[in-house]
């Protein structure tokens, strides 16, 4: 059998007897240093082992999410109508999507940019409307000219008035007017107003009455509104409840949509309020409701193809005329991002991991871009958009997978007369690159070893210091104690 002898021999931490041991004050004094400094290197390394640090890369777009990417928006136009507010996207490839509805909902808004009503449902851009022989007789004049002096009289006298707003230099308006006037003298001879009244046709010359125009939320000609007797009443917000009509504009169309109007008014009622005119008829697809106001909060979200493009917000309309001057594309953008859209708690915890990450995922939220007439008429506001996607990668638990991935950009805006109908226009161009941030979390074997390489580091070095504090005191006394002698 091994002794306890020989086994005591292989002790690494022989003890020396404590009668053997001599304290002194310089070494309480660096043991209590010493001790303080392990303290505060342990911090630190405890607080650089629980610090997340991260590597950033930048590679070759290798996407997973596909060939398109989402656009997610939520813009606020002042001065552009619902009614005519249409949404198109385009590229490089010769993608041309013009207004699209399906994704996207529309609200109209006041001067404050609140919602002034429910979602203001749009109806798919009409391009193909049925109009009389351009060769008609124009000379016929078979509706009442209204103004600002009579309109409030005639809308109150008339169970259904129904009102041209009209601008001569149009050509859509010139187009109508030989069909708008039969229709009218038509419309008047069956419903004569003196004995009949229940509904009387009426235009206004918009340049004239620009305020009766402005009033009705007029922005594009001819704009024909259906007004029902008591039901145009002005609240405290100012609100409207007309209806636009949107149907063949040839005679026999604007005869046959007045006569629908008109059927469900008894002839003893005609002096009475008209009906709410939810009975179904045919004319139910040829109106909708009018714009309860002047501007339009557009929200929703669009498709693109991963190749430079635009997304243009712009009025459009294949039967009426716009009056460019007058148009105004001032927009507040609330929130415009690339990408799927990040929850508040993935974004939190990339913020966690990578403080300065996301700032730039929706750069021009909360910005405004007002068109103050400075420049001119005829301003279309434009974006340009460089994108690029940032990938996140977590490594934690020796398993590695994507926490996030965003596209961040920059914007450049400016204002740029032209001879088009002014627009917004968001220019986007995806970088070809990406970046890749790389989460770098240390090891728990290596907080452990540097703890024990600071323990033993710092003793080492006291007893050190220690032993040369020892030494040059006894030096001291031999060398005094050699001068006394």
């Amino acid at each position: 059998m091994i002794s306890s002898s020989k086994i005591k021999s292989v002790d690494f931490y022989r003890k020396i007897p404590r009668d053997l041991t001599e304290a002194s004050l310089s070494g309480a004094g660096l043991s209590i240093i010493a001790a303080l400094s392990m303290l505060f290197l342990f911090g630190m390394e405890l607080n650089n082992y629980l610090t997340v640090t991260t590597s950033t890369a930048v590679i070759v777009d290798k996407s997973t999410d596909g060939d398109f990417l989402r656009i997610d928006f939520n813009m606020s136009f002042p001065s552009l109508s619902c009614e005519f507010a249409s949404i198109g996207v385009s590229d490089v490839l010769g993608t041309n999507r013009l207004n699209i509805t399906k994704t996207i909902r529309k609200f109209s808004i006041g001067p404050d940019l609140r919602p002034t009503g429910s979602e203001f449902h749009s109806m798919p851009v009409i391009n193909s409307l049925k109009h009389g022989e351009e060769a008609d007789d124009d000379s016929v004049e078979g509706s009442h000219m209204v103004t600002a002096n009579n309109f409030d009289s005639y809308s109150h006298e008339y169970p259904i008035l129904v009102v041209n707003f009209y601008a001569p230099w149009c050509y859509w308006c010139k187009r109508l007017k030989p069909s708008w006037e039969k229709a009218a003298k038509t419309m008047r001879e069956r419903y004569d107003p003196e004995m009949d009244g229940r509904i009387l046709l009426a235009k206004v010359d918009c340049t004239e009455e620009v305020e009766l125009c402005r009033r009705h939320h007029i922005q594009a000609y001819p704009s024909i509104r259906i007004f029902r007797k008591g039901s145009d009443v002005r609240d405290d917000h100012g609100h409207h409840d007309h209806e636009s009509y949107y149907g063949d504009r040839d005679t026999d169309g604007l005869v046959k949509a007045m006569e629908e109007l008109v059927a469900p008014i008894p002839l003893e009622e005609s002096h009475k309020l008209a009906l709410d005119g939810k009975h179904k008829t045919t004319a139910e697809n040829v109106k909708r409701p009018a714009p309860k106001a002047g501007g339009c909060r557009i929200e929703g979200y669009v498709r693109v193809k991963k190749v430079p493009g635009n997304l243009i917000i712009s009025a459009r309309s294949g039967a009426h005329s716009f009056d460019t001057s007058e148009m105004n594309m001032s927009h507040v953008i609330s929130h415009l991002s690339f990408g799927r859209k990040l929850s508040p708690k993935v974004m939190s915890d990339v913020q966690r991991l990578i403080p300065y990450l996301g700032g730039s995922h929706d750069r021009l939220n909360g910005r405004s871009f007002i068109n103050h007439r400075e420049v001119g008429a005829n301003v279309t506001i434009e974006h340009y958009l460089q994108i690029v996607k940032t990938e996140v990668i977590t490594r934690r638990y020796s398993r590695e997978h994507s926490l996030l991935e965003e596209y961040e950009y920059t914007a450049h805006s400016s204002l740029v007369q032209s001879i088009y109908i002014p627009a917004a226009k968001f220019h986007f161009e995806l970088s070809p690159m990406q970046v890749v941030i790389t989460e770098d979390p240390k090891s728990f074997s290596h907080f452990i070893t540097n703890v024990c390489a600071i323990i033993g580091g710092v003793f080492t070095v006291a007893g050190i210091l220690d032993a040369i504090l020892h030494n040059t005191m006894r030096l001291m006394k031999k060398v005094e104690i050699g001068k006394n002698f």
